[in-house]
């Protein structure tokens, strides 16, 4: 039996000769167009999403996140509120028609989660789970895909190729931090991965500073210094009441301070040439 491998995987930059741009229901992610998705790390509540969203749409961000299901390190950790979370975050996306962004862990919530999300979100831990990657790139919405604790940047690319090859041609990576030895912080953001990556690859690229500071006095220079490494977008946690978060309040923005930190991110976007930042993407 012969194995033929390809001279080049579909995520390659030269193949396709230009940057995918995802666009999400108005919102553009890639190819000069700078994306902000926001919202709680997960659901807890519909007070708490909805208010959330609405501080959200306010400040100009393009995209809604918020997670239903929650991979926790502990199982017994809050894991989410499961189909009732996806129910508060449709409710938030009607009233502020944003597209949502969740993740799924497992593949039989696949259907429950298409209902909703417009964004379907891969967690670090999942980022080698090929068998539920294959199944998101025949369900047909578009992929975040974020790096693993410990994978390399070839591994990251490599991941997307489970979705690209089921013919879902969405992917956007993410860059979340990374394990090292440093104990300052919760994981190291791994900047020079958006330069190295924009070599490797086509798809849109978004940094995730929230997960990699773990302290929200971090985030604010983690975001503006991704935005100007070239980022296509942020993802980053933004709660009303962050002390009485369910789950990593000490990393997420509190809404009353959001649109200051929105104006920053984006002004340094746009001066690292991405465009419509205020507008949609």
């Amino acid at each position: 039996m012969t194995i033929v491998m390809k001279e080049e995987p579909a995520s390659a930059r030269r193949e396709r000769g230009g940057r995918t741009v995802v666009e999400v229901d108005g919102a553009r992610v890639g190819g000069g167009h700078f994306a902000l998705i926001a919202g709680p790390c997960t659901v807890e509540s519909r007070e708490q999403m909805l208010e959330a969203a609405r501080a959200v749409r306010a400040a100009g961000a393009h995209m809604l996140r918020g997670g239903a299901f929650k991979p926790r390190t502990s199982p017994h950790s809050f894991q989410g509120l499961g189909v009732e979370g996806l129910r508060l975050l449709q409710e938030a996306k009607e009233e502020t028609g944003l597209p949502v962004v969740t993740e799924v862990m497992d593949a039989r919530d696949i259907e429950d989660v298409r209902e909703v999300a417009d964004v379907i979100q891969v967690g670090a831990r999942n980022m080698q789970n090929y068998t539920l990657l294959a199944e998101l790139g025949r369900a047909g919405l578009p992929v975040l895909l974020k790096r693993g604790l410990a994978a390399t940047l070839e591994e990251l690319v490599m991941a997307s190729e489970y979705v690209l090859e089921e013919g879902n041609e969405r992917v956007i990576l993410c860059e979340r931090g990374i394990r090292t030895f440093e104990a300052a912080y919760r994981f190291t953001l791994d900047l020079l991965a958006v330069p190295v990556l924009r070599e490797l690859t086509h798809l849109p690229i978004v940094v995730d500073p929230s997960h990699a500071a773990g302290r929200r006095e971090l985030v604010r220079p983690m975001s503006l210094a991704a935005a100007a490494a070239g980022a296509d977008g942020i993802i980053v946690e933004v709660h009303p009441a962050p002390g009485l978060a369910i789950c990593d309040g000490p990393q997420a923005l509190p809404t009353e301070s959001f649109a200051r930190y929105a104006e920053d991110v984006f002004r340094v976007a746009e001066v690292a040439g991405h465009l419509g930042c205020r507008e949609c993407g």
